[in-house]
């Protein structure tokens, strides 16, 4: 296989190398000519007639001459006056049964020659083309004459080419001996081009002949018309138009109109073949008859020689459609290409697929287009398809039985744009910690794009990107929020191209009502707890001293004077237990002495029976003391005494000055008790200290009460 390859390429080399290594300047070298003696329809011509391919250089000026040899003279040859042909008169090649003939072309840079033909001069005659007759029925029919028994020669083999007249392409057939050809089912009122070319058994094959053309009959329409439901941009729904396409003209030449049948579920039909009935234009009608109730249709095209047969289609039963996501499309403003993959499944009593584009916003039978296919699961579709516009392309099957099963549909856009602002957003079910959010989507020919998703903002901090689908509405919520908090909430449509405007909002949340009812539930329970506490802490500060509780002491007892500092407490202090001195209640004594003060009333009059007492005037008796003062003189006289040397304190609480010193020790307390005796005269000067002056009552102040 390499060899062979190689051998070709070698061939190809060869062939095209003296063109390759042409000398800059050097003409083209020229083609190889064809030379013949033509022929008319009695004789040929004596003369050998050239002719060849100049291959002109446009940059230099190039002349070309015919050479030939054995030559009569040596050297002969005669110049080009065309430049692509010329003659050799008879007189130059006679008595010589072959010559060798080339071609030359010169210009200032040099010259160049073509390939050498040998030519046998018996076998150079060639007839003129063929005579063509043309007849029609249902098919073309050809027929030729040749002149190759004028000539005086056998006929030999004659070939045949057609065409389409605005095609450029030509389709050749070889005839072999038979001077007919048939063009069999061509198409209706079409124009065809025939030519026809014959050999004789000996000199070559005659030119082409001139282009003959004929025009096919008319006939009755061939095929059946492509019916289809424009339903917008809803697959499967009774607000549909039914469409079908013009017949092309490779199926009928006219078209006077189109018979509609309509099939009703109550088992009824309607047809119709009124103009009135339909809208057309160059390529698709539409039937303006209402679908409602209708389960199927025909349609068949008619003309002056017949009508095609019916197209049947059944209509789709909504509920049955699917969405399944299987297409992908490749789309700009020229071209549409969509393909989709489906299971094996999908196969099974397949008749064909149909795929449809509906550009969205568009009246029916406009922007609106279907192929259908058998297997293949790729199509193309031509534009042109506008910028930031949507075009739904979806996907059907039909089964055998012609029913229609939507499979899936998508959104397609050739350029896209940033969307509108989003309609209708409100804030229901507000609640303490959240809220429920209810917006409209952006409508389809507002988009501008594929919605990827929604994009809501709180208090411009937060973001939420919520999936875009195919809902009527959207909704989300909000949560974790505060209770009785205002909050701002915002939301904007996000394409490719980027985010739409934003639709701002506000909103306030509601206050906890189980919140506020336990309130009173949790509080005052605390609160109560909270004052026993206080209490129990102010008694055991109050009644257990500094040495309990200092710091409770320095809060709540710092104006409240320290009982060890009475005479009275003093004599009580041996006999209450301390571990129960908070209730004030002496436990290791069964009987302990009590301290009575008693208050006597002196009748006015009465005469004192003991020189040791005496009666002051607010009628109270005071015992007298050995310097015969009373003993509250004289304890006022020591409390004096003491506030001087304690530097003048004052009791802001009571506006008086405190007592003359305060005790804050046992070892201090018990060095008082050493020093004094009970009734001593050192006794009598503590028993009207200061304490006992400054906060005990006074016997008036007794008897008031």
């Amino acid at each position: 296989m390499a060899t062979l390859r190689t051998r070709w390429l070698l061939s190809m080399l060869l062939v095209n190398l003296p063109n390759c290594c042409t000398p800059t300047g050097l003409p083209t070298r020229p083609s190889r000519p064809e030379c013949y003696f033509p022929c008319d329809e009695e004789s040929c011509n004596v003369d050998i007639h050239c002719a060849w391919d100049p291959r002109p250089d446009p940059h230099f000026p190039t002349t070309y001459s015919l050479h030939w040899e054995p030559a009569i003279s040596e050297g002969r040859y005669v110049n080009s006056q065309t430049g692509s042909s010329a003659v050799i008169d008879r007189e130059d090649f006679a008595n010589h049964g072959k010559i060798s003939v080339w071609v030359e072309a010169k210009n200032s840079h040099g010259s160049t020659t073509s390939q050498t033909v040998v030519l046998n001069i018996a076998d150079i005659n060639k007839p003129p083309p063929p005579n063509i007759t043309l007849r029609q029925q249902k098919s073309i029919e050809i027929e030729w004459d040749s002149f190759c028994d004028e000539l005086g020669f056998s006929v030999g083999t004659c070939y045949v080419r057609n065409r389409i007249e605005a095609d450029r392409v030509w389709l050749e057939y070889e005839s072999g001996l038979f001077h007919m050809h048939m063009i069999e089912s061509p198409q209706p009122c079409t124009i065809y081009e025939i030519q026809v070319r014959c050999a004789c058994t000996t000199g070559l094959i005659s030119d082409w002949s001139t282009i003959h053309r004929i025009k096919s009959t008319e006939t009755d329409p061939v095929g059946k018309p492509d019916i289809w439901l424009d339903c917008g941009t809803s697959p499967a729904s009774f607000n549909c138009a039914l469409t079908w396409k013009n017949l092309a003209a490779s199926q009928a030449c006219s078209v006077l109109g189109y018979a509609v049948t309509l099939f009703y579920n109550n088992g009824t039909n309607v047809s119709s073949t009124e103009e009135s009935s339909r809208l057309c234009n160059k390529m698709q009608c539409q039937l303006n008859t209402s679908l409602e109730d209708v389960s199927s249709f025909n349609v068949s095209a008619f003309n002056t020689y017949g009508a095609t047969e019916p197209s049947h289609l059944v209509m789709p039963v909504p509920g049955k459609e699917k969405n399944e996501q299987v297409i992908q499309l490749n789309m700009n403003e020229v071209n549409l290409t969509v393909s989709w993959d489906l299971p094996s499944q999908h196969t099974d009593n397949l008749k064909e697929y149909v795929v449809q584009y509906k550009q969205g916003g568009s009246p029916t039978g406009k922007g609106f287009d279907w192929i259908k296919v058998k297997k293949t699961q790729t199509v193309f579709f031509k534009g042109p398809f506008k910028k930031v516009t949507p075009f739904q392309v979806s996907l059907f099957s039909v089964s055998q039985s012609l029913e229609v099963h939507h499979l899936s549909s998508v959104i397609g856009y050739s350029l896209e744009g940033t969307p509108s602002r989003v309609r209708s957003f409100n804030v229901i079910d507000i609640a303490p910690t959240q809220v429920s959010l209810l917006w409209e989507p952006v409508p389809l020919f507002e988009r501008n794009g594929v919605i990827q998703y929604y994009q809501i903002g709180l208090d411009r901090q937060n973001v939420y990107n919520v999936s875009a689908t195919q809902h009527e509405t959207k909704s989300f919520e909000l949560k974790h929020l505060n209770p009785g908090q205002e909050y701002e909430v915002s939301i904007r449509a996000v394409t490719v191209a980027g985010p739409g405007a934003n639709v701002t909002t506000k909103f306030k949340t509601k206050q906890d009502e189980n919140f506020v009812h336990l309130i009173p539930a949790v509080l005052v329970p605390s609160l109560v707890v909270l004052l026993v506490v206080i209490c129990i802490l102010v008694l055991l500060c109050c009644c257990r001293g500094e040495k309990v509780c200092p710091l409770v002491t320095s809060c709540f007892c710092e104006k409240v004077p320290d009982p060890s500092n009475s005479h009275i407490f003093r004599q009580m202090k041996h006999q209450i237990n301390d571990s129960l001195a908070w209730i004030c209640i002496p436990v290791n004594e069964q009987h302990p002495n009590i301290s009575i003060l008693e208050v006597v009333e002196i009748q006015p009059g009465a005469v004192m029976s003991s020189p040791e007492k005496t009666s002051d005037t607010d009628g109270l008796t005071r015992p007298i003391l050995r310097d015969g003062c009373s003993q509250m003189d004289c304890q006022d006289d020591q409390s004096e005494n003491a506030v001087l040397k304690q530097g003048g304190r004052t009791d802001h609480r009571y506006g008086r000055k405190d007592y003359s010193k305060m005790v804050d020790s046992d070892e201090e307390r018990d060095k008082e008790e050493d020093r004094d005796d009970c009734w001593s005269s050192s006794e009598e000067e503590q028993l009207t200290s200061g304490y006992e002056k400054h906060f005990m009552p006074t016997a008036s102040e007794i008897l008031e009460t």
